[in-house]
């Protein structure tokens, strides 16, 4: 690669094009984010690129937890067909039934009645937006340059279509197969896993067999749990709209992940990794968690959390988490905001709220123990930290199986468990150093690289905000059908030569075996003819 040299060393010449590149005049981004753990990261990148200069507006409903609170930039909100309490209170039913002991696949997720009001409420928000002519008549006026969104509640891709704005997704994922939908991209069933799949890249003929089944069934069954934002996107442009229709046009997927953290698979040029965006250097704890930290002595800590968005857990399950913490020697830092457990061990405290990134990256912190989310992975991997999984739902899952095949943790069932299946599990990661030894490993691995994941975020936003977009990159399969996609017609037509050339072929050795054997026989049958 080449390199220009440097007053410190050696840079290579393509990351000083693409810093170079990211430094951009003033632009103007429209943000539409997602409520939640979502904007942990998303918020990041927007900072950033308000930070650089950018003029940036936030469009967002009156009812959320986290977002529109002490931002600098312009926020623009509009009424939800619901209130912040029955918005709760329809979460506060999702996620509880996380806790009831059912099946955990995305098909009986999608049949659920919790999980499908859940979204409802979500897809109707954007229903909301178009119905509110005064937000709508600003953002034409705006002439924005791009829109920078989150495409859980779908209403992104409506509003990048409806205006025509080159637009960045920035995600984990899409819903079953529509990512390599969205893009054309391909996805060999043999050996990478279906989301929510449960299975790793190493398929014996079982799993590849249940694997493209699965893909079958999301074929089937994806498209009808997406209906509601289809038809809206049908109302709002007012023509029929297919679900790749709808994606298709997305110029850059940011994706929150790598090939650290996911398996090894095709991409596609505007599909672009930007896992770890969280991850960065720890600060100094304050006095409160530097006490807990030093009174642990020379066992160290355990940190202990279930995401931001999970606060409490059903009595018997939080006594049987309880009594498996009071079983190791480290100190525990639990963040819980339930009822406390009546058998709370005195190793284990109780906090609402905790320093997660800088607790993991203090040298005494032995193990995590967390629900699998992606932000808190990443963190865990980043700080190399061994890691007993406890997925709930979603992508958590395949979170927890890829850390688990790569030996940086172990997975438990958190409905099935006891507590002596998760003391065995914290004793496994804290004591056998092959798992602390493959964390640091899978750490080294993600930190090498040439430009931080947010850099290069940014980069690509700011690239669609000076370029109008990015169609260089969209491939033209998606002016394909799928018959020509799988080279049906050529495979057809060259089928047709073959067997038109072998029909020829069979023809004229017919024709020159009756020519030369049939005059033959009938030469040796005149004669028996004569003497008769």
């Amino acid at each position: 690669m080449a390199c220009l040299l440097q007053p410190h060393g050696l840079l290579p010449l393509w990351t000083l094009l693409l810093l170079a590149g990211g430094v951009a005049e003033a632009g103007k981004l429209l943000v539409l984010p997602m409520d939640g753990s979502h904007w942990l990261s998303m918020s990041m990148v927007v900072e950033k690129l308000y930070q650089s200069g950018h003029e940036v507006t936030m469009v967002i409903p009156e009812v959320s937890w986290r977002l529109g609170s002490s931002v600098p930039y312009t926020v623009k909100t509009y009424k939800p067909s619901y209130s912040l309490e029955e918005f709760n209170q329809v979460f506060r039913r999702f996620a509880d039934n996380q806790w009831d002991n059912i099946s955990k696949d995305i098909f009986s997720a999608m049949k659920n009645p919790n999980t499908t009001v859940f979204f409802e409420y979500l897809f109707s928000n954007c229903r909301s937006l178009f119905q509110n002519a005064e937000l709508l008549r600003f953002i034409r006026e705006s002439a924005f340059d791009a829109i920078f969104f989150d495409p859980f509640d779908q209403c992104g891709f409506i509003l990048a279509k409806y205006f025509s704005l080159p637009s960045v997704a920035f995600t984990r994922g899409l819903f079953c197969h529509f990512l390599e939908e969205a893009t054309q991209c391909p996805i060999p069933l043999s050996y990478v896993p279906r989301g929510m799949s449960g299975l790793s890249e190493s398929m014996t003929f079982v799993e590849r067999l249940r694997n493209h089944l699965y893909h079958l069934l999301e074929v089937s069954v994806c498209p009808l749990f997406l209906e509601i934002p289809v038809n809206i996107a049908s109302d709002i442009l007012q023509r029929p709209l297919t679900l790749k229709e709808l994606y298709s046009d997305t110029a850059i997927w940011l994706l929150r992940t790598d090939f650290v953290f996911d398996y090894p698979k095709p991409l596609m040029p505007n599909m672009v990794f930007v896992g770890g965006i969280t991850c960065h250097e720890s600060k100094p704890l304050s006095e409160e968690f530097e006490g807990y930290v030093n009174a642990s002595g020379e066992h160290g800590i355990v940190v202990f959390s279930l995401g931001s968005m999970v606060s409490e857990i059903p009595e018997a399950k939080a006594m049987e988490i309880a009594e498996a913490l009071g079983t190791i020697p480290q100190t525990v830092l639990w963040r819980y905001t339930g009822k406390p457990p009546s058998n709370l061990a005195k190793n284990t405290k109780l906090v609402k709220w905790l320093p997660q990134n800088d607790l993991l990256g203090h040298p005494k912190t032995r193990a995590f123990i967390t629900h699998a989310g992606s932000h808190g992975i990443y963190e865990g991997l980043c700080n190399g930290v061994p890691m007993v999984l406890m997925p709930l739902f979603g992508d958590q899952m395949d979170n927890a199986k890829r850390m688990e095949s790569r030996g940086a943790g172990v997975t438990l069932n958190v409905l099935e468990m006891t507590s002596a299946d998760l003391s065995k599990a914290l004793k496994t990661v804290i004591n056998d150093k092959s798992y602390k030894e493959n964390i640091m490993r899978l750490s080294a691995l993600h930190k090498d690289r040439p430009i931080s994941p947010l850099d290069l975020a940014v980069f690509w936003v700011e690239f669609v905000m000076r370029n109008k977009g990015a169609p260089h990159l969209r491939v033209a399969a998606h002016d394909l059908n799928w018959f020509q996609y799988h080279s049906l017609d050529v495979i057809a037509f060259l089928l047709a030569i073959v067997l038109t050339v072998v029909f020829i072929a069979v023809k004229s050795c017919m024709f020159c075996f009756h020519k030369c054997f049939g005059k033959k026989g009938k030469a040796k049958k005149a004669p028996k003819s004569k003497s008769h």
